[in-house]
């Protein structure tokens, strides 16, 4: 199969792409609203890019009607945002906040967790996950335009949170403790506890 993007519908390029860039991480991330409401939302555009300084991207396309969704809205009225864990334990929560509530509606009232506030940031971040990052965005590029296009929010990592259960005996993360999960094309998701080793060539 070859692809001609030009002239290939954009829906039709969404799908072909997110079933092949596989698998992707999921931030489950926090805003908040100018009347308070914390809006929780899942993104499978999502990745770390940097460790000086440390920062994340996510990004948060427009609807398929080419309106912006909450989160995007949040941040570039707040330019401050939290990324929550994704983990096993809360996929179908995570599944579950897809769903387009009213920006007057919380996610996280649907699903039924809890918050807390955050350190350095207005968003408040989920108390049950092992681990959270608040971050301040640095920019944010609209690529594109119309139903579906991209918008890439860069932000730096200000505060770090990580249950220390989630730490391995020399501190570091130990995804076997944190059971994170990815998404793959359409409805399929996966696990991160088929692991295996390999150390780095000297």
């Amino acid at each position: 199969m070859e692809i001609d993007v030009a002239g290939t519908g954009v829906v039709e390029i969404y799908r072909m792409l997110v079933g092949l860039v596989t698998p992707r991480p999921i931030a489950w991330v926090t805003t908040r609203s100018p009347g308070g409401v914390v809006n929780l939302a899942p993104f499978s555009f999502y990745n770390a890019f940097g460790a000086n300084p440390p920062v994340v991207v996510i990004s948060p396309t427009l609807s398929r009607d080419g309106k912006k969704k909450d989160t995007l809205v949040n941040i570039e009225r707040d330019g401050e945002f939290v990324i929550n864990a994704a983990t096993e334990r809360h996929a179908e929560a995570i599944n579950r906040t897809s769903a387009g509530l009213p920006p007057e509606e919380s996610e996280v009232e649907l699903v039924g967790m809890a918050t807390v506030p955050s350190r350095r940031v207005a968003p408040p971040r989920l108390a049950e996950v092992p681990f959270a990052l608040e971050c301040r965005v640095r920019q944010v590029i609209p690529v594109g335009s119309g139903p579906i296009s991209a918008n890439l929010v860069i932000g730096e990592v200000v505060t770090i949170h990580v249950d220390d259960a989630m730490l391995d005996a020399t501190g570091q993360p130990d995804p076997r403790r944190i059971r994170a999960v990815a998404r793959l094309g359409g409805d399929h998701w996966c696990r991160t506890t088929d692991l295996f080793d390999q150390g780095r060539p000297a």
